[in-house]
């Protein structure tokens, strides 16, 4: 008999994963493993998980850090041996750009949503009609009829009054995807608030009952240790050492490889065969670990759910990282960034491009250096695509403009790194979720498995999470007849 064959397109995170626990997991392979072929068009694993050297340090150029409150990417790090890579985040707080200055955020907020008036006290940008709105929601709360779904920005605004919704909810929220909270479904990327708003009394009451909460569908966080890890050698690392134990494993990786075609082959002894421009590779199963367009253009024709995916619109976003002297910069006391409300003013009738910054060697003590700090700042939104159109020097110059304003002082800096991420983001629109389920029933019918970030959250542990459940779902098919 044959030797069962599972082909992974995309070697991101999810892909690897996927490939991981195909592999036997934490176990590691045994004599039923099947033969696994992972196919990726980049030419290094990762995706948007990559390392750069800048200013003396190995930095991110994606994520720098993830969440610790969910297990799977901390599973992950431990299973590889890797626990010693773990670095605990060593700040917390942030401060939010209002009317000018700059405003400590209190603690205890549900991502982003205040839990109660009281903790709005302090906030001085905001207005007495927003703290009004604060009070009025915790003793008259706003009744509001929830269907299936409703947008995050509809919840808020409802429930919260128009400036805590886009002054002081949507910096943090619209952020995570970098999208609109009026476009984005609570239902997919924020769960808690869709049930905490069907409660119909106070929103801010009932977040503060639901307890910790994490972004991305049907998430689950604790109380238990630090908010967020990094890993010593970057989070970019990860990948790379995925993939090194995979090739251990006897995984293959093709890389620089793009995949042109997914083929049935009922009469066949498999029923997949997976084309490259110079190969064909059979497989019983298949794992598509691609971005949404991607595997609307190479499954699409097999049913319309599957083309339905090709309408997952993408936001892209870039980063600008600075290296500058600590003697010419001025921090906030505390907090690991800024966060800057959309159309925050500027210049001759234009808004700031920056919608946050990072103090990256705040976060980690790995980056921190006696002579220079580690500024990250964030630009683009879904529909703010002006960081695209800049060449690199343009867009330095300008933040370092916008930089000198957020913060006391933000001197000449001694080197800046610009990373460009465009359609990074897949955007969870309404209806995303059923979109998402029909298309997964779908993909199984066929004997194919889905991950990615468009279908089970944007972040690393959601990622890690899709992927290894799409190699259990491989598996599963092996137990089922295509031929």
């Amino acid at each position: 008999m044959s030797r069962e064959s599972i082909v992974v397109v995309g070697a991101g995170i999810s892909g690897l994963s996927a490939a991981w626990e195909l592999s036997g997991g934490a176990e590691g392979p045994d004599e039923a493993t099947p033969r696994i072929e992972v196919i990726e068009d980049r030419a290094v694993v990762g995706g948007s998980l990559a390392t750069a050297a800048f200013a003396d340090r190995t930095i991110d150029l994606g994520a720098d850090g993830f969440l610790a409150r969910r297990p799977e990417a901390v599973e992950l790090v431990r299973e590889l041996g890797c626990e010693d890579q773990l670095e605990a985040i060593d700040a917390s707080g942030a401060s939010l750009w209002l009317r000018g200055a700059l405003d400590e955020l209190p603690t205890g907020l549900a991502l982003g949503i205040p839990t109660s008036s009281g903790q709005l006290k302090n906030v001085r940008g905001l207005s007495w009609r927003a703290r009004l709105d604060a009070y009025r929601d915790e003793h008259v709360p706003v009744r509001m009829n929830i269907g299936e779904d409703a947008t995050i920005g509809d919840i808020v605004r409802t429930k919260l009054g128009r400036e805590l919704c886009y002054q002081f909810v949507e910096p943090m929220l619209g952020g995570i995807q970098a999208g609109r909270i009026d476009d984005l479904s609570a239902k997919s990327v924020f769960p808690a608030l869709l049930e905490a708003a069907r409660e119909g009394g106070s929103l801010m009451r009932a977040m503060r009952a639901s307890g910790p909460v994490a972004p991305g569908p049907a998430t689950t966080a604790t109380n238990d240790g630090p908010t967020f890890f990094s890993l010593l050698s970057g989070v970019g690392w990860l990948p790379g050492e995925v993939a090194r134990q995979l090739r251990r494993r006897g995984v293959v990786l093709r890389t620089g490889v793009t995949v042109t075609a997914l083929r049935r082959t009922p009469s066949g002894s498999y029923p997949w065969e997976v084309d490259t421009q110079d190969t064909t590779t059979p497989a019983d199963a298949v794992v598509m670990a691609t971005p949404a367009i991607v595997t609307a253009q190479l499954l699409g024709t097999y049913d319309p759910a599957l083309a339905q995916l090709g309408n997952v619109r993408s936001a892209g976003a870039a980063m600008i990282t600075f290296s500058v002297a600590t003697s010419a910069v001025a921090l906030p006391a505390t907090g690991t960034g800024i966060l800057v409300p959309l159309g925050t003013p500027w210049s001759s009738g234009d808004t700031m491009l920056t919608t946050a910054v990072t103090f990256l060697d705040r976060k980690w003590p790995h980056l921190r250096r006696d002579d220079d700090v580690v500024v990250r700042a964030h630009v683009g939104r879904i529909d703010d695509h002006r960081w695209s159109e800049m060449s690199d020097e343009l867009l330095i110059a300008r933040v370092s403009a916008e930089l000198n304003v957020l913060l006391e002082s933000f001197g000449s800096p001694n080197d800046a790194l610009v990373q460009r991420w465009p359609d990074a983001l897949p955007q969870y629109y309404l209806g995303h979720e059923t979109m998402v389920t029909n298309a997964r029933v779908a993909a199984s019918s066929l004997g194919v498995a889905l991950c990615g970030n468009t279908y089970d959250g944007v972040g690393i542990p959601a990622s890690i999470g899709s992927g290894r459940r799409a190699g259990r779902e491989a598996l599963e098919t092996l137990h089922f007849s295509f031929h």
